[in-house]
């Protein structure tokens, strides 16, 4: 191989892993690949949960696909969506680990996205630990098919916008921990806050479902049925 044969081979597998840099270079798709973590889902259905059109969410999944990132089947007309490996799931944690370890603008934004945290936490052994005890309810505030997809064993679910109303379906006599995407997701914050200004003792987990199975620790699908 002449040396500038192999000048060219070397950038064109440069080229290829910029590629997949290059998919991952929009906030929407970071979000698609999230709420892949949690389940397979369509289109429709993703396009719902980050807030963009059906156009725009199938642009967004097909740069995905291009780069490997995820994989689809087809059922009648409806195309579902998936994380193509737990592999990606880690880089997209990890990603987010080292833009806070290194970008000074994220600690800031994540601070203004989860809000004031004055709440006690606790991690996924010491959950594990105290959940074997029966001395917590374990709650999770995502949405139901979300939590169908894959939770918890012997969590409960009740998403966070239904927290207020079906209050009563939590014990009186336990401390609750909720629990909800992940290390960044909002919506176990707020069932936090939400919990204490309604006189119970809650607290959140640290991390979130994509932390639990990338920890390969046991996950119950089963639906609510």
């Amino acid at each position: 191989m002449t040396e500038d044969t192999r000048s060219t081979a070397k950038a064109r597998l440069y080229d290829a892993f910029a590629a997949s840099g290059k998919a991952l270079a929009s906030g929407k798709r970071l979000e698609l690949l999230d709420l892949l973590a949690q389940g397979e889902r369509t289109v429709d259905a993703l396009a719902k949960a980050a807030g963009l059109n059906l156009t725009t969410a199938s642009a967004h999944l097909q740069t995905l696909k291009q780069a490997g990132f995820v994989a689809t089947r087809r059922e009648g007309v409806r195309i579902h969506y998936r994380l193509a490996g737990d592999d990606v799931a880690r880089l997209f944690a990890l990603l987010r680990k080292v833009a806070e370890a290194h970008q000074a603008a994220v600690p800031a934004a994540r601070d203004a996205y989860l809000g004031e945290d004055t709440a006690a936490e606790l991690g996924l052994e010491e959950l594990r630990a105290r959940a074997a005890s029966g001395s917590v309810v374990v709650l999770d505030v995502r949405p139901v098919e979300e939590y169908e997809a894959g939770h918890i064993p012997g969590a409960l679910s009740i998403p966070v916008d239904e927290l207020a109303e079906r209050i009563d379906e939590l014990p009186e006599d336990l401390e609750i921990v909720a629990y909800c995407r992940g290390e960044y997701c909002v919506l176990a914050h707020d069932a936090v806050r939400l919990l204490t200004d309604l006189g119970r003792r809650a607290i959140r987990l640290t991390d979130g479902m994509l932390e639990w199975r990338l920890s390969e620790l046991p996950v119950d699908a089963s639906d609510l049925t």
